[in-house]
This record gives C-alpha cells, structure tokens and sequence, in this order.
C-alpha cells in the first residue's frame, strides 16, 4: 500500500498521467481531480498529503481553491505545488516570493517535481503568522493579554525570519556584484 497520497488537481489527463509516471513507484498513490470543486472534495475527504494544483480551472479556478486552503488551518499544512504554464497569471494575484507553497512552470521534467514537491514540503512546515483580524478578534471576544502577546510574538519571530532571509539575499546580491566589478 502507498505510504502517501498526492492529489494532483489539474485539467489535463496528460498533466495528471505525467506526475503519476514521474513519482517513484510504489511509494504514493496518486489521486486525481479535474477541476477545482473535485479538487476541494478531494482535499476533503481523501486528506492528501501533498497537493499539486494547476492555476488554471473550470468551474472553481486554482486560485479559488488556494484561498480555500489558506483560509483552512487543517489544509494549511498540506504542502502544496502550484503549476501554471503562465507564471505571470499566477504572480498578478499572487505576490512572490512564494512563502508557503512551491511554484513550478510546465511542462516540467522528473527532477523539477522532485524539486518542487521538496521545496513545497519545507514551506508547510514553516509557522503561518495569525492575521491580524484574527488577532483582533481573539482579543475582541474576550481572550486575555497573555494570548495578545503570544500571537504578536508569533509574528516576531516570523518577521524576524524573513527579515534575516533578506539579509542574506542583500550579502549574496553584494558579493555577486563585488565579484563582478573586481
């Protein structure tokens, strides 16, 4: 039996039949939806371990369904790849740096899969900050100070995180530039 499930939500029979040739065999079973309300069922009911989702959907698009895995704290920590043959269709709603999910443009190869599905797993590891209307709701409804700073640390320590993951993008953008006008 397979130790994991992988929904790929796209489309296209070829897309969906290239992932399935591509992952190594045994090891996942490969569940499929068409469009995005199958996808959403599927999510539903089957609990994947890993979702693959195209941009680009009938009925409920790819970016419909995303918002209805962010807006799921049960779905949030599902690791998700989004494809599209477009990148720039997926990045007008959505702002890169891509912080929780993966991205990979199609048509991909095997090793770009492997790729994304191992990027896409570290990034639903990482802790999702509490938005701020939930913050203020918690507070609004009753909760105490000690859980209004407990949720303000949590969004410390994640802007912390980004903050050093700049620096050191500026430190390798300087010593790539340094290197180049020596």
């Amino acid at each position: 039996m397979a130790s994991h499930k992988i929904l790929v939500i796209d489309d296209s029979r070829v897309i969906r039949a290239r992932v399935r040739d591509m992952l190594p065999q045994g090891n996942f079973e490969v569940l499929e939806a068409k469009d995005g309300i199958e996808g959403i069922d599927a999510i539903r009911t089957q609990k994947p371990n890993l979702i693959m989702l195209d941009f680009l959907l009938p009925r409920m698009s790819g970016f419909e369904v995303f918002q209805e895995i962010q807006a799921n704290p049960a779905f949030q920590s599902i690791p998700l790849v989004m494809m599209s043959g477009r990148k720039e269709e997926l990045t007008e709603k959505i702002q890169e740096p891509f912080e929780f999910f993966e991205f990979i443009e199609k048509p991909f190869e095997q090793k770009e899969l492997i790729g994304a599905i191992k990027g896409a797993m570290a990034k639903a590891r990482k802790p999702r900050p509490q938005s701020a209307i939930s913050a203020e709701a918690s507070v609004a409804s009753g909760n105490d100070a000690a859980t209004e700073i407990a949720i303000l640390q949590q969004q410390v320590a994640t802007l912390t995180q980004e903050v050093t993951a700049l620096k050191s993008q500026t430190h390798k953008i300087l010593a790539f530039i340094k290197k180049k006008l020596a």
